[in-house]
């Protein structure tokens, strides 16, 4: 595991894999938490030695969030309500999307095509990964979201990539989520067919959080979505 910090990207978590890395997963961390809040999911993912990927833990910028009093904190945007998905801080969202952008950008300069690039997000940092992924210009493997919202439903519906209307998409959400209830997480499952993608739903009775089933369906998930991008 490393940590850098490279000019103006932002710092980073780093997990390599045993063998040179021919596919990353760039996995933003909910509100609050940092690049190593998920590491340690890694290695309970049981990737296969013939599937090494490297796994990139951004660390969201530190601002005050309004909902939790002005606190600062590590945020990908601001939140300006308890309810959640009725009004964000909509420019930093997509401030922090072009930082997964620039992350993107490097990983394709380090030799990773960029359609063996996966964007996953917990929470706060899924709704950046939607837009993230669901707008980006260049073909990506997957996108994968964990107990979160789409809150920039009609900007995606006006900005999103043709590239990527086939993209697999992966969603997973805990039934007793307490921050995130999971009707936000079918509503963006049912926007998600509504514009024609084809996302896979998965329920978990779990609160805000990941249980030991659901990383493990999350390792079979990385495995068929970047050994199809292989064959």
């Amino acid at each position: 595991m490393t940590e850098q910090i490279t000019g103006q990207l932002l710092s980073c978590v780093e997990v390599e894999p045993s063998k040179p890395a021919n596919a990353t997963v760039i996995w933003l961390h909910g509100l609050g938490a940092d690049g190593h809040d998920f590491e340690p999911v890694v290695p309970a993912l049981k990737l296969p030695e013939s599937l090494p990927v490297r796994f990139v833990f951004p660390n969201a910028p530190h601002q005050p969030v309004t909902v939790n009093g002005g606190m600062v904190m590590p945020a990908w945007y601001d939140i300006l309500e308890m309810s959640i998905e009725r009004k964000i801080d909509v420019d930093g969202l997509l401030k922090s999307v072009q930082q997964i952008e620039a992350l993107i950008q490097r990983e394709i300069d380090r030799g990773i095509a960029s359609d063996r690039i996966v964007l996953a997000g917990f929470s706060q940092g899924g709704a950046v990964a939607y837009h993230a992924a669901l707008c980006y210009p260049k073909p990506l493997a997957g996108l994968m979201t964990l107990s979160t919202y789409m809150a920039t439903a009609e900007l995606i519906e006006q900005q999103r990539s043709d590239v990527n209307r086939n993209i697999p998409v992966v969603i997973h959400h805990g039934t007793a989520d307490d921050v995130v209830p999971i009707s936000l997480g079918t509503q963006a499952t049912e926007k998600l067919q509504q514009l024609g993608y084809h996302p896979q739903w998965h329920s978990w009775p779990i609160d805000h959080g990941l249980c030991l089933e659901e990383v493990e369906s999350i390792g079979e998930w990385l495995v068929r979505t970047l050994e199809m991008e292989i064959n």
